[in-house]
């Protein structure tokens, strides 16, 4: 029962989209398409498995069934989904400026979980650039004001990025993705989002897209600093053929860069769940007497009872969980002789 799972992508399309996502080898629905939900149990867009003796199957309907040996022993008995979302992003257009409450505000007023995300950038045009954070100095106040003056983007603060970059995006943080962006996003199971501004664009009809501005002033943090904005990373060595990269964790996800030419194993221990995200390149992996070939585009989830497997090939790939600390980061650290201080900072990121 339990292999290395493929999974059907989910679009979107919603007006600021393209069809960079044709470059993966994808047969694409027709028009614009903006998003590629990877994995995701969210009733607006839930993820159906495509190979082994599951297709067929959602990933809710395998979750119920055994959601110890398919999600892990971390969570409770009673989940019956998985606590993230993955997607990929086709920024062909600026998205519109917005901001993610936390759970306890929307446990309230939206009955769900909140959203705290990070950014993996995939591929920039020239002189993209993103919007993260408010410039220093910027109150509720000066916002609110910029807001009915129709001069928000005064307010911005535009960072400049690059392929490999990693960006973290806690709740509160305003943030938009720049035209001409393509990026891997991780995120809690969360499609709550608050509109702030979305340059005065209109769609085919000549229908601007609705604003949440109450809400959003409300879940805004405007003390909060953009210092840890863009993630350095930590780089360890797992073998001769393979390094890996740790950029940040935090309660709801960690997230880690493979870059392998060879192999490697590694083991799914039956704590929890694992997520590669491929990246660059292509490989193979086997666990047991299953085995799959993934690439460039292609997410797999590995369940919790999974046990050993081993990727090889020559390719790059993003690994997601839900971290304990201890454990998962601080000890591997320690191991590989990262400094305390090195440690606390991922950590912090």
């Amino acid at each position: 029962m339990y292999y290395p799972i493929k999974l059907k992508p989910v679009y979107k399309d919603y007006i600021w989209g393209g069809r960079y996502f044709e470059k993966l080898d994808r047969e694409l629905p027709d028009g614009t398409v903006a998003e590629s939900w990877e994995l995701s149990c969210h009733k607006n867009g839930i993820s159906v498995i495509a190979n082994g003796e599951h297709a067929g199957k959602t990933l809710p309907d395998i979750i119920k069934t055994d959601s110890i040996n398919v999600l892990g022993r971390s969570f409770p008995v009673d989940c019956s989904e998985i606590p993230l979302l993955i997607k990929l992003i086709d920024a062909n257009d600026k998205l519109s400026v917005q901001v993610h409450c936390e759970d306890n505000y929307a446990a309230v007023y939206e009955g769900g979980l909140g959203k705290n995300e990070m950014w993996y950038i995939m591929d920039v045009r020239p002189e993209a650039k993103l919007v993260a954070g408010l410039k220093p100095g910027v109150t509720r106040e000066e916002f609110d004001r910029a807001i009915r003056e129709n001069r928000i983007e005064d307010c911005l603060q535009d960072i400049e990025v690059k392929p490999g970059d990693v960006i973290n995006i806690p709740a509160g943080l305003v943030h938009a993705i720049g035209a001409g962006i393509v990026i891997a996003e991780i995120q809690q199971c969360s499609d709550t989002t608050y509109r702030v501004f979305d340059y005065n664009r209109v769609d085919k009809k000549g229908v601007s897209r609705p604003l949440q501005l109450e809400k959003a002033l409300e879940v805004i943090k405007f003390e909060a600093g953009t210092k840890n904005i863009k993630c350095e990373g930590m780089e360890i060595k797992v073998n001769e053929s393979c390094n890996k990269t740790i950029f940040l964790a935090n309660k709801f996800f960690a997230c880690e860069r493979y870059e392998v030419n060879g192999s490697f194993s590694e083991r799914c221990d039956g704590s929890k769940f694992f997520v590669y995200i491929c990246i660059e390149g292509r490989g193979n992996i086997e666990a047991g007497a299953m085995a799959a070939v993934f690439k460039a585009g292609e997410t797999m989830f590995l369940p919790a009872a999974l046990g050993e497997y081993r990727m090889s090939g020559e390719f790059k790939a993003l690994k997601t969980y839900v971290p304990d600390f201890i454990n998962d980061i601080v000890e591997p650290m320690r191991k590989a002789g990262c400094a305390d201080a090195d440690i606390y900072r991922i950590l912090n990121n």
